[in-house]
């Protein structure tokens, strides 16, 4: 009555994974494998350490506290993805509901327009012959019902589950992973006994790199396809600077924030990325990251401000003033990122300094823009007069520095809620996306071909599913992406 760890939760950790209707009685130190019988005798007869349960357990201790902590990053990644794949099958809906009111809106343009091409032929038609007319104009618009929603609605409905189908593949994939290791996390704290603690601990570990696994095959190296192009004018009437969008933030309602660095002005673009209010800074605006849904901050000079939006209007909020130049800032669970030029620092969201990450003072601009991965556990860093984008660790160590022709002048830099990284590269106008490890390229989504000059930011928006750039230009690029 006093055992802590529930009947059913004790079982399932006994259970074979692979083998439901055994229990585990083996461990192959070859394979760091927990295995019941059968496991021994199909894969591991040829495995030279294989020992009893009880032997493997003696003696071996895990360090619970850093168990967990991994645990819950990886629940968090997890969490994460089930939501990109989810706002993936939302914006897939919002698409099809949009297409199919223009074909409502064009079926309801056929049938007024053949109304008034009957109103016109029968207008002068004693009532004796107007029979006939009408009959036919009853057949032709039953005709033009029945088509409409046999065929194309039925065509787009099924259109619409075809390409929903691999997400929702995906998203249960998500949730199952999420489960099982949730249930393993839970239960860790509550184990007692060497054996049980043994085999807690290796599952979670199992689970923790198999869902690692699932993550970069499904996520962090989803390679983007373009499907479609839109460009749009957010210069404003009054203004005689060409703009100069330094950056974009969008919000998960569909509406998006461009700060106009020529104009000192930040923009609240709406869905059809229209300017419907706007706010005047003193300052040169650098570089904007989201805080919350309702909530940007914006690196100017020295100080960070602060905006809400609230009912399509912007306010300032509170500010942060520095003790150094600020180029670039970034936001991830509740820690600031911001680059002076020659360091990347870490702050609390009230301004308080956590510590200085990583230092290149060689040269101004060596740590430009930053962005940091949804789990916080990898930072990305332009170099631009180097050309290069450094990926360091949590703790600020440098992993990898990725060059590429491609990157002359590297600006925006974003991560996506899947981890994918997109940097803007200045010189030869272009959009690339980066592996998450930072050590390769895996595409050029847009380049000078597809209408981009100057790039200076770049914002994914899982909301449209859509890669928007902002240019030193008047207009904004808006790309579909799959």
């Amino acid at each position: 009555m006093k055992w802590p760890l529930s009947k059913k939760m004790e079982t399932c950790l006994l259970t074979c994974a692979i083998h439901k209707s055994e229990q585990i009685t083996m461990y192959c130190e070859d394979h760091s494998q927990l295995c019941c019988s059968k496991c021994v005798e199909l894969n591991h007869r040829l495995c030279l350490q294989v020992t009893p349960l009880p032997k493997a357990a003696r003696g071996k201790s895990t360090n619970f506290k850093k168990l967990s902590v991994r645990t819950e990053n990886t629940l968090s990644k997890m969490k994460q993805c089930q939501t990109y794949q989810e706002d993936r099958m939302m914006s897939l809906k919002v698409s099809y509901k949009e297409h199919e009111r223009l074909i409502v809106d064009g079926l309801r343009l056929n049938i007024v327009s053949y109304l008034h091409e009957c109103e016109t032929s029968t207008v002068n038609t004693t009532h004796v012959y107007m029979q006939y007319p009408i009959s036919e104009m009853r057949e032709k618009i039953k005709y033009l019902l029945a088509d409409f929603e046999k065929s194309t609605i039925k065509e787009k409905k099924e259109d619409l589950n075809l390409k929903q189908a691999p997400l929702k593949v995906v998203r249960n994939s998500c949730i199952r992973l999420h489960y099982e290791l949730f249930h393993l996390h839970v239960a860790i704290p509550k184990v007692l006994g060497k054996e049980l603690s043994f085999i807690a601990s290796k599952k979670c570990l199992e689970n923790i790199q198999q869902s690692n696994i699932f993550i970069e095959e499904n996520f962090s190296n989803h390679v983007f396809t373009v499907n479609g192009k839109s460009e749009h004018s957010v210069k404003m009437p009054n203004e005689s600077d060409t703009c100069h969008i330094s950056a974009v933030c969008a919000l998960p309602n569909g509406q998006v924030l461009v700060a106009d660095k020529a104009n000192f002005k930040v923009k609240l673009l709406n869905q059809q990325y229209q300017v419907v209010s706007h706010l005047k800074l003193y300052g040169l605006i650098e570089d904007m990251c989201l805080i919350t849904p309702t909530e940007v901050a914006d690196a100017m000079y020295d100080e960070v401000q602060f905006i809400t939006v609230s009912q399509s209007q912007l306010a300032k909020g509170r500010k942060l003033k520095l003790q150094h130049y600020c180029t670039g800032i970034a936001h991830n669970q509740g820690d600031l990122y911001i680059c002076s030029g020659t360091a990347l620092y870490k702050f609390t969201l009230s301004g308080e300094l956590v510590c200085r990450l990583y230092e290149d003072s060689s040269a101004d601009f060596r740590v430009y823009k930053c962005a940091v991965s949804p789990t916080g556990d990898r930072l990305y860093i332009t170099s631009y007069n180097q050309d290069k984008l450094h990926t360091l660790a949590r703790d600020g160590t440098l992993l990898a520095t990725y060059t590429d022709p491609a990157l002359r002048g590297p600006e925006g830099l974003h991560v996506t809620p899947a981890g994918q990284v997109l940097v803007c590269a200045l010189q030869p106008h272009t959009v690339l996306q980066v592996g998450w490890e930072g050590q390769s390229k895996l595409a050029n989504l847009a380049t000078w071909e597809d209408g981009v000059r100057s790039p200076w930011s770049v914002c994914y928006s899982s909301t449209t599913s859509s890669i928007i750039v902002g240019q030193w230009a008047d207009n904004i690029l808006v790309f579909r992406v799959e």
